[in-house]
């Protein structure tokens, strides 16, 4: 136990409290200053080492009824963060409407008037996943609006669904900023993803007016055994894209079983093609093999 908690009362010696509390209690003003101070009005026996424990340090000052939000609620929902949230270090908290938003370095405050859909995660309170989501629709394009929804609909451990999403934005309120930018981007979400960078590709080769890849389905091999799950294919043109980023290169294991998958797939008779980050910043080739391999496979399914 820190030496700061030793001298604080059983009840205030494992959690932060405010000052009140602390002279409820009769703590005197030398032994608070033994405890470190997160934030103005709080005292924490603990120093924080991630956001769930700011975001603990925070709550005791907080007005009652507030909840985590925005960058901070994707945060705790450990989903994968699109690009361009604005403030995405600072604690973000929604106060309802009776109450000023926090103005405190490091915590960007919002107010709202209906209270929103909240649940309980670290013994914190925090907006679902799928309104904090909605919250972003005033701030990012259509195209990371799908980043971050894939990323809650992902392949492993999803933390939400299609149909929540859509029930989520049919409950905003008329006139909601970004209302219009959500609903397109659900048009264009695609559940079982793996990785932020692998919905930028995808909708890389829409917007280059290729057809939907298909997302992380199973190839079988003649008997219908798995084989491979590429991260986007064209099952008709046996065409298979990957996505290596560093840990391709840099994990030995990853990199032998990227090796005999593409040996598996190839001795299937599909093609596969690996795209990196640069492909992502200067599409041009990688679009280019991709829609020569389509274009080839249609000409042999022609003859």
């Amino acid at each position: 136990m820190p030496v700061s908690a030793r001298s604080l009362p059983p009840d205030l010696a494992a959690r932060p409290f405010t000052l009140a509390e602390a002279r409820l209690a009769g703590v005197s003003r030398s032994r608070l200053a033994r405890v470190p101070a997160p934030w103005h009005g709080a005292r924490s026996p603990r120093p924080a080492t991630d956001v769930v424990g700011r975001c603990l340090d925070l709550l005791p000052v907080l007005p009652a009824g507030s909840v985590f939000s925005h960058a901070t609620a994707w945060q705790l929902w450990d989903a994968d963060p699109p690009r361009g949230l604005p403030s995405p270090d600072a604690l973000h908290v929604l106060v309802p409407g009776l109450f000023m938003p926090p103005r405190r370095a490091g915590v960007a405050g919002h107010r709202t008037g209906a209270p929103p859909a909240t649940v309980i995660l670290y013994r914190l309170p925090v907006v679902t996943a799928e309104t904090a989501w909605t919250q972003f629709g005033a701030r990012l394009d259509v195209a990371e609006l799908v980043v971050a929804g894939d990323a809650l609909l992902r392949r492993q451990h999803p933390i939400s669904t299609l149909a929540r999403l859509h029930q989520t934005v049919d409950q905003l309120a008329p006139g909601t900023r970004g209302s219009r930018r959500l609903r397109e981007g659900l048009s264009l979400l695609r559940p079982g993803t793996d990785s932020c960078m692998e919905s930028r590709l995808r909708l890389l080769l829409r917007a280059a007016g290729l057809p939907d890849p298909e997302v992380n389905r199973c190839v079988l091999d003649r008997l219908g055994n798995p084989v491979a799950r590429p991260d986007l294919s064209y099952p008709e043109a046996r065409l298979a894209i990957e996505y290596d980023g560093d840990v391709h290169r840099t994990d030995r294991t990853t990199w032998r079983r990227d090796i005999t998958r593409r040996r598996d797939l190839e001795t299937l008779g599909w093609r596969v093609i690996t795209c990196t980050a640069d492909d992502l910043q200067l599409p041009r080739s990688a679009l280019h093999a991709i829609h020569t391999a389509l274009a080839e496979s249609a000409r042999m399914h022609a003859s």
